[in-house]
């Protein structure tokens, strides 16, 4: 019996998995920042977008921000978020309840993210921003049906995603994101898109303003000892 033919394959390394259009925005946030700090000719820059825009790959995306500070920023202590919820911190019933029939409907502006929410496309849209909402709780599941429908959900930059879900004739798409503050909201969608669609990314240059309150307070204090 051949061992080796029947052992399963290692998994890729990070490096090696395929670059998210997520992916692309942060490198690229880097580089703009390095730009205006002066790390950065102009020339460089946009030598280095173009390649950006071309990577396939993490590791290819990687290569164009190993020089710069802001790629080293917290990978030492910033640990992954789960892909599921912690036992006991989400109730098994919503707390809120978006409903579209033949309709639309919409949570934006400044409101707070209750724990659970679900949300119901039927022959309509339904829209949930949170890219001004106020967090209360670290963790939010949002569980999203579509039926010949829509649900867009919308998140701040600095939080961490993640998604489980599936479709029948339509889409059901959840762009990834790890944060790299460990205070950070983890907001998890999941449900079903049938001949229809359920979509969740971030929505560029919203972020979670009390998480930078915080972690300028920390810093801070850590200064105060060294003072």
């Amino acid at each position: 019996m051949d061992l080796h033919k029947h052992a399963p394959a290692a998994a890729p390394r990070t490096s090696e998995l395929r670059a998210s259009d997520a992916d692309r925005d942060r490198v690229a946030d880097m580089l703009r920042e390095a730009l205006a700090e002066g790390r950065l000719t102009a020339d460089e820059h946009a030598e280095r977008v173009e390649g950006v825009l071309a990577a396939k790959t993490v590791g290819e995306l990687d290569v164009f921000v190993r020089d710069l500070p802001a790629a080293h920023r917290g990978r030492e202590t910033t640990a992954p978020a789960p892909h599921r919820p912690t036992a006991g911190a989400i109730p098994a019933e919503p707390d809120e309840n978006v409903v579209a029939v033949f309709s639309s409907a919409v949570r934006k502006g400044r409101w707070r993210a209750n724990r659970r929410i679900h949300a119901y496309a039927v022959f309509g849209s339904v829209e949930i921003d949170l890219s001004e909402a106020v967090f209360e709780y670290q963790q939010v599941v949002i569980k999203a049906f579509s039926v010949f429908g829509s649900v867009e959900v919308r998140v701040p930059e600095n939080v961490s995603v993640r998604g489980a879900g599936g479709s029948v004739l339509g889409s059901f798409e959840v762009h990834t994101l790890d944060s790299s503050e460990a205070e950070a909201p983890v907001i998890y969608v999941d449900g079903w898109a049938v001949l229809g669609s359920v979509e969740a990314r971030p929505k560029r240059g919203k972020v979670v303003a009390d998480i930078l309150d915080r972690v300028h307070r920390r810093v801070e204090k850590g200064l105060r000892k060294h003072v």
